[in-house]
């Protein structure tokens, strides 16, 4: 009968420890001072309040250091169909969980403009964070160079962010399209 007895509180203190945790009180003590706890307050103080605590995720599932490194040095994937580099340079993105803007050279005059401003040349992959750019993907390098502008090593578990796409234009006549320079051999 005892060992029912604690088996049951220990489990009723086990199942409402989440629902304990989550709850932040805010008041102020006799001398003026703002009080946070856990514990509700005593009895007679006036005007306290309840808040939820919600710990570091972002609403959206985001971390806030990856909110934050976003904000600081956002992602511009340059890729196109170009085969396996342009697969692993998304893959790894997607694996750590980075926010990036995708820019295809191939089906977007725009991003071949911004492209040729960038390098020089119309080579992909190429990764921007931030104000630095790398060319051809390494992953040592994009590891190292994604690790200094704050991105978390994993995405959170439970999900990986889509890349953020742009979209691309609608199709012009092909009189109308500026002609593809030819990579040099």
């Amino acid at each position: 009968m005892k060992a029912g007895f604690i088996m049951a509180a220990v489990w009723l203190a086990t199942a409402s420890a989440p629902l304990s945790a989550a709850q932040l009180y805010q008041w102020k003590d006799a001398q003026g001072r703002t009080v946070y706890s856990d514990q509700a307050p005593p009895p007679n103080v006036r005007n306290a309040q309840q808040k939820a605590f919600k710990g570091s995720v972002i609403e959206n599932g985001e971390s806030y250091t990856s909110k934050t490194a976003r904000e600081k040095y956002p992602v511009t994937l340059y890729a196109s169909a170009c085969g396996a580099p342009c697969d692993q340079a998304r893959k790894l993105l997607s694996e750590r969980g980075v926010p990036f803007s995708n820019k295809d050279p191939q089906a977007s005059p725009e991003a071949q403009v911004e492209l040729k401003k960038l390098t020089g040349q119309l080579r992909v992959p190429i990764l921007v964070i931030g104000s630095d750019k790398i060319d051809g993907f390494e992953s040592v390098r994009w590891h190292a160079a994604l690790d200094r502008a704050g991105y978390p090593k994993f995405a959170l578990p439970g999900g990986k962010p889509a890349p953020e796409t742009t979209p691309a234009p609608a199709p012009a006549s092909p009189a109308a399209q500026p002609p593809v320079p030819a990579s040099p051999r």
